[in-house]
């Protein structure tokens, strides 16, 4: 094992991962190994005398690194660059990866010394951090069932095990899902109404796939797609999106309704084993929400608005569509879920003078990360980025930059990650490769990846608003990560509440279209021209329109996500089965008064890779849970200076830095001075 790229701690610079000598053959040995030697490190403290928090608590935060350094990696190629060696070892090493974890954390003499400290955690002599380190392994030792008998570890260890290979089996049938469904384009001349840039890049997606001299539309990974608002082909639009709303519910090898419908009874039986109520239940217990219940009551204020503002909003489209055809001297029709992003911009263009096709022009990658992105944070925070080609990533469109911060000092490793591509799963994020720490005496590497269809070589990568807003929003994450300060490896970044998580990458989105940032990056990528003023006055006019689309489409899929998540262990949860799920999924959304049909919620269930391979099971309202502190925040900039250095640094100091080392609410609430309203959120999103 000596020679395994991942036995010892890397020695580039901030320990980035040898990626130049890292192949698809050392992952498995190297899981190997390190589950060895993690379980050797747990002995050692079962061993190590009467529980100290030395030599406990410390010790546990110690332990690990070598398959941390292993699975950083290994997980984030999976979804950034994966082939079938790696999807089958990830099939083969996530249940195993899950089994040790339980080895773990349901270990009774482990759980008995954590147990002793926390009882008698008054009498340590523990400073405030460490004294919440204590009580943080105490609780997710007791969440994840260590409390429980023999018995029932037994039973809950092997419900964790069969719940890691379907989490694994249900993520490799989204993405073969997406590749196959790529619609196929004969002509150009279907393509009407796309930009030269946007029919290149189709042309080389299809070539990419040996079809020559035709086109290829690949699938995103929510239900929509962003050619839907220029595509004038009524037929193809109505393909596209129907292609995506059939993913993985097709009948075939990848179909994922008997995968979703087996979670959902093994996390049901998973958490009456823990003595809660429901999944849901479970999970929010460890959340700021506290419970469903307190998640509910807030969705329910906000449902009932944005479904009115959505058909308020269908019906002015369906007067576009009216007039349009009347001129035509056609007849009209009514509109569909695949004609809303089409007829939105129309009217948007009618109604605020904003052309968001022709803002692409003004929107070039480069421009945007170097000159937004970048600048925003150098303003607020003090940071700067500096490339570092010299440093090896995993994939050659994964490019490096050294963050420095004002005062010179290195901060750590920022990787961007933009393009689109077959070994890619679909949508947005941010992970790290290395976690700040002053205990480990590291520095954060920090990941985003994005999703933008590449242009063929020499063409400028010209993104749509969504896209300016995704990287803006990812790389709030990224800061999160990157202005860690924390002690111990638990707390660092973006280790904190589910529900909290996406609060500072809400925030940074506030910057795109702030006058000074988008000033000094929303040039035209020929001429260099700024984008007009005015555009850019009538797109903050329009910002509270198609709100109701957007927030209705989002509490669809946050309601879906708990319905599932709400139901109890027992006959009529086992009695489910795979021909229940769209029956299930109607009613749900049905019951919340979310049904209407223009408006397909973001996700269906059999491609809900948030809440069936990614971590947000029963917390994808945590996107507008968090909105509330974002919106809050907003006003608070506002009132505080804006676009300034100096409130900046508080948001750094005080929440950035932070990462998970003291309670989420309360760390607000020492920034804001008080705790979050919700009045700037219905207010952002038309909803008082």
């Amino acid at each position: 094992m000596s020679a395994n790229p991942f036995a010892v701690k890397s020695s580039l610079p901030f320990e980035m991962p040898p990626f130049s000598v890292i192949t698809d053959a050392d992952y498995a040995p190297a899981f190997d190994a390190a589950f060895a030697e993690h379980i050797a490190e747990i002995e050692a403290i079962l061993a190590s005398g009467e529980p100290t928090f030395d030599n406990t608590i410390v010790a546990l935060e110690r332990s690990g690194a070598y398959l941390n350094r292993v699975g950083a990696v290994f997980y984030s190629k999976h979804s950034s660059d994966t082939n079938e060696v790696i999807d089958a070892l990830y099939e083969e090493y996530a249940p195993k990866n899950t089994a040790h974890t339980d080895a773990i954390t349901l270990n009774p003499a482990l759980f008995a010394r954590v147990d002793s400290l926390f009882n008698s955690r008054e009498n340590l002599g523990l400073d405030a951090g460490s004294k919440w380190l204590l009580e943080r392994y105490h609780r997710e030792f007791v969440l994840a069932g260590a409390a429980l008998s023999a018995e029932q570890r037994q039973a809950l260890m092997a419900i964790n095990e069969e719940l890691s290979a379907l989490e694994a089996q249900f993520s490799k049938n989204v993405l073969t899902e997406g590749n196959d469904l790529a619609v196929v384009v004969e002509t150009e001349a279907e393509l009407d109404g796309l930009s030269a840039g946007e029919i290149s890049a189709a042309a080389a997606a299809a070539a990419d796939r040996g079809l020559e001299g035709k086109y290829l539309i690949t699938m995103v990974n929510f239900s929509g797609h962003p050619l839907l608002s220029s595509l004038k082909n009524r037929a193809l639009r109505q393909q596209i999106l129907e292609n995506e709303l059939v993913r993985a519910m097709r009948g075939n090898e990848n179909d994922n309704r008997p995968v979703l419908v087996k979670m959902v009874q093994l996390r049901a039986k998973r958490a009456s084993l823990l003595g809660f109520k429901t999944h849901a239940h479970a999970i929010t217990a460890d959340e700021t929400a506290g419970n469903p219940e307190n998640v509910h009551a807030m969705l329910r204020r906000i449902a009932p608005a944005a479904v009115r503002n959505a058909r308020a909003e269908a019906a002015m489209l369906q007067a576009e569509i009216d007039a349009e055809q009347a001129a035509k001297g056609e007849p009209s029709f009514e509109l569909a879920a695949w004609d809303w992003d089409f007829y939105a911009d129309k009217v948007r263009l009618a109604k605020y003078s904003v052309d968001t096709a022709a803002m692409r022009e003004y929107f070039e990658l480069d421009a945007v990360l170097n000159d937004g992105v970048f600048f925003a944070a150098g303003h607020l925070f003090g940071l700067s980025f500096e490339p570092r080609p010299d440093i090896v990533s995993y994939h050659p469109e994964a490019h490096v930059w050294e963050v420095r911060d004002a005062d010179g000092s290195s901060v750590g490793l920022f990787i961007g990650d933009f393009y689109t591509r077959d070994s890619k799963r679909g949508g947005a994020w941010m992970n790290s490769f290395v976690d700040q720490s002053e205990l480990a005496g590291s520095k954060p590497v920090v990941l985003n990846n994005l999703n933008i269809p590449k242009p063929p070589a020499g063409e400028p990568t010209l993104l749509t608003l969504d896209e300016v807003t995704t990287l803006f929003h990812e790389f709030g994450h990224a800061l999160h990560g990157l202005l860690s300060n924390v002690y111990y490896p638990k707390f660092s970044g973006t280790n904190v509440h589910r529900d909290f998580v996406e609060f500072p990458s809400q925030v940074n989105e506030m910057w795109l279209l702030w006058p000074e940032v988008v000033n000094n990056y929303a040039k035209h990528y020929r001429t260099g021209e700024a984008m007009p003023k005015e555009w850019i006055e009538n797109l903050e006019a329009s910002r509270i329109f198609n709100e109701g689309f957007g927030t209705t489409a989002y509490l669809a899929a946050a309601i879906l996500d708990l319905a599932w998540h709400e139901l109890e262990a027992g006959a009529s949860t086992d009695a489910l089965t795979a021909e229940d799920v769209e029956s299930f999924e109607a009613r749900a959304i049905a019951d919340y008064g979310l049904d209407f049909s223009p408006v397909p919620t973001r996700y269906r269930s059999t491609y809900f890779s948030h809440i069936f391979a990614g971590g947000y099971s029963a917390g994808y309202y945590g996107y507008i849970w968090s909105e509330v502190l974002d919106a809050d925040t907003v006003e608070w900039f506002k009132e505080n200076g804006g676009f300034a250095t100096e409130p900046g640094m508080r948001f750094r100091n005080l929440l950035l830095s932070r990462g998970g080392s003291l309670d989420a609410m309360d760390m607000y609430s020492q920034f804001r001075g008080r705790a979050a309203t919700i009045e700037p959120l219905l207010k952002r999103r038309g909803l008082l």
